[in-house]
This record gives structure tokens, sequence and C-alpha cells, in this order.
């Protein structure tokens, strides 16, 4: 993700990392949510 708003171009290692950590993060997030959602939807077609 750049930061141009901020006159900024490129992150530094460290920020790129932490930035990828963070969307690491929310898609595992997304998944649970996804699998629970499956869950609940296979429970009410019973």
């Amino acid at each position: 993700m750049c930061n141009g708003m901020y006159g900024r171009s490129y992150m530094t290692k460290e920020e790129k990392m932490e930035s990828l950590k963070e969307y690491k993060k929310n898609l595992e997030l997304e998944a649970k949510g996804v699998a629970e959602r499956i869950k609940e939807l296979e429970k009410g077609s019973n």
C-alpha cells in the first residue's frame, strides 16, 4: 500500500511487513466468518 496522500511513494520493509500481517489477519477473520455462515446455512437446510 503506497501512502501517496502524505507525499510518500514507498513503504519501508517494516511497514510493508506490518501491512501484510494485518492483511493476513483480516483474510483469516474473513475465512472464519465464511465458515461460520456456511455452518448456519447448512443447519437451516436440514
